[in-house]
């Protein structure tokens, strides 16, 4: 019995850590500041545009060398009040400062920064909230200094009869020619980052790319949408040897994080639902490492193979940088094992297959609510026999109850005989005293990796599913789903034998109100599935209680004995 005892403690205790985590992320933390209203065109050309620092590349590891210090930039760096560079797309709306050629400030229109909202969500901004910019740059010569562009115009845009926007700045350092082209295409987070190089001089000089993602100790925009568990919020490396290595901020300021050479791989910084990265080309050798700026930020960066450009040739580097959504189909056309940045946990082989299905299940029925509803009836067709066979027995053990009674009391307070007799009893009317808690058991896996499957999966954010859900990544804002949920659980209970260990029956009486209370924080996305699956056990453990009941060969080998 203690055995039994400890398997339905089980549950509970798997929800009571769900419950201390948000309890944690609702009044342990300091909630984030609210993200700077999206910035217009000619705010975005009138914001100031803060001091660069070179961008400097480790020769060695770290840990085995001190790292040069960020120096100012060179005196091609103009006043800071200089335009940015505009460029809209269908899906990205980013600013670019010709002072360098970053990124520093990059919209998803197709996505909201909260339900009902017309503010586009932003990823990257440069602001008193947060500064989060994506840098890419040259050394040439050894020289990591910012160049100075200047662009044709300081607005483009994507007309609906392109596919494709080139957008061009011109620059000039140590003699050579450089033009930095920014390739957008239709419907694509991945931005394309192209020098060109052309050789003037009359001596060969050396060029390298550098991209880097900068970002401060800010709090994830995005976390304050999440479930429950708190999204990973830090960067990320990928190699061939380790495709996916999470370095959290504490580690990219302590320089934990050893610099390495590695053949294509990726670098990004990773938060809630979404991703920044860049992707070198995978045919070359790079360096991957990590460091901070002189403003104390986090930088995640990759340096390509130096290259030679002769005297009177031209050259091309470049690398691909995604800005967006962590849609698994969209990164795996980016770079391989980008798409692990979709991150389901230590249960992904469980979460993996669910999503795969669940996606496939959405191309089809066009809704993800209901596409829950179609997961959660095949999945527990998957397991509907190991249920019919835990329903067996619990039938059994609610049918023989009053057998099982007399035993206890014949017996009073020799346990050691009673429990002898029990066993004997068990083994004769084929009942699995454990077969109760398999089912719940069992579901536990599947309920943490549908967890965290609908955590991760940005598709479910702010997607519809009926009536007053309009979220499914969010909880019930009623709590009607949680009260159905903790309603199904207590029909179940009747149709269960009452545990003959008083502990046991106190335990049973109180998972209802247990799991309704844990679920009212749950997403309504994860309480579709518990409720579609209890009333599915419902029905299932009903015909198979009344079948049992109704079989006279159960109990007859106690009826006999007496």
């Amino acid at each position: 019995m203690d055995v039994k005892r400890l398997l339905l403690l089980i549950p509970l205790a798997v929800l009571a850590y769900l419950l201390v985590v948000q309890w944690n992320q609702d009044y342990g933390q300091v909630a984030p500041e609210p993200d700077a209203p999206a910035i217009t065109a000619r705010e975005a050309d009138e914001q100031e545009a803060p001091d660069d620092d070179d961008l400097a590349v480790p020769a060695t590891p770290r840990a085995e060398q001190e790292m040069d210090g960020d120096m100012p930039a060179e005196s091609e760096q103009s006043d800071s009040s200089r335009d940015l560079i505009a460029v809209e797309t269908d899906v990205l709306d980013v600013r670019i400062d010709p002072q360098g050629g970053d990124i520093v400030y990059a919209a998803l229109p197709q996505h909201r920064m909260a339900l009902g909202s017309d503010r586009p969500y932003v990823l990257l901004s440069d602001n008193e909230t947060r500064s989060y910019v994506a840098r890419s740059g040259l050394q040439v010569d050894g020289n990591a200094g910012r160049i100075g562009f200047t662009a044709e115009d300081t607005r483009y845009r994507l007309t609906d009869d392109e596919g494709r926007l080139d957008v061009d700045l011109r620059g000039e350092v140590n003699g050579v020619e450089v033009i930095k082209r920014f390739t957008f295409e239709r419907g694509s987070y991945a931005v394309e980052v192209n020098y060109f190089l052309a050789n003037n001089g009359e001596e060969p000089v050396t060029a390298r790319f550098i991209g880097q993602l900068a970002r401060d100790n800010s709090p994830d925009p995005s976390s304050g949408v999440s479930m429950g568990m708190k999204s990973y919020l830090g960067a990320a490396y990928s190699s061939p040897e380790d495709r996916y290595q999470k370095v959290d901020f504490d580690d990219v300021q302590s320089g934990k994080f050893n610099n390495r050479d590695v053949q294509g791989g990726w670098v990004a910084i990773i938060q809630h639902y979404f991703v920044s990265a860049w992707a070198p080309p995978q045919n070359q050798q790079n360096l991957q490492y990590a460091t901070t700026d002189s403003r104390d930020r986090n930088v995640a960066a990759f340096a390509g193979p130096v290259t030679t450009v002769s005297a009177d040739s031209e050259a091309r580097l470049g690398a691909t940088l995604y800005m967006g959504p962590k849609v698994q189909s969209y990164l795996e056309e980016v770079a391989p094992n980008l798409r692990l940045t979709v991150d389901f946990g230590w249960l992904w082989f469980i979460a993996n297959p669910l999503f795969w299905l669940l996606d496939h299940i959405q191309d089809i029925i066009g809704n993800w609510g209901w596409s829950i509803v179609v997961l959660t009836v095949l999945v527990k067709l998957a397991m509907w026999p190991l249920s019919a066979k835990a329903y067996k027995s619990m039938a059994r053990m609610r049918k023989l109850g009053p057998e099982m009674q007399r035993l206890k009391e014949q017996y009073g307070d020799d346990r050691q005989k009673m429990s002898q007799e029990m066993m004997k009893f068990y083994q004769k009317e084929k009942i699995n005293p454990l077969g109760g808690c398999l089912p719940i058991l069992v579901q536990m896996p599947v309920f943490i990796a549908l967890y965290w499957m609908l955590l991760e999966s940005v598709e479910l954010r702010h997607a519809p599913f009926m009536f007053w859900i309009q979220d499914l990544s969010m909880k019930d804002p009623y709590f009607i789903l949680p009260i159905l949920m903790g309603a199904s659980m207590f029909v179940q209970q009747l149709l269960n034998p009452t545990p003959p260990d008083p502990m046991q029956a106190k335990i049973m009486k109180m998972l209802p109100i247990v799991f309704t209370f844990f679920f009212l924080w749950f997403p309504a996305g994860l309480v579709i599935y518990w409720v579609v699956n209890n009333v599915i056990s419902i029905a299932q453990q009903y015909v198979i209680t009344r079948k049992i009941e109704n079989d006279p060969s159960v109990g007859k080998a106690a009826k006999s004995k007496r």
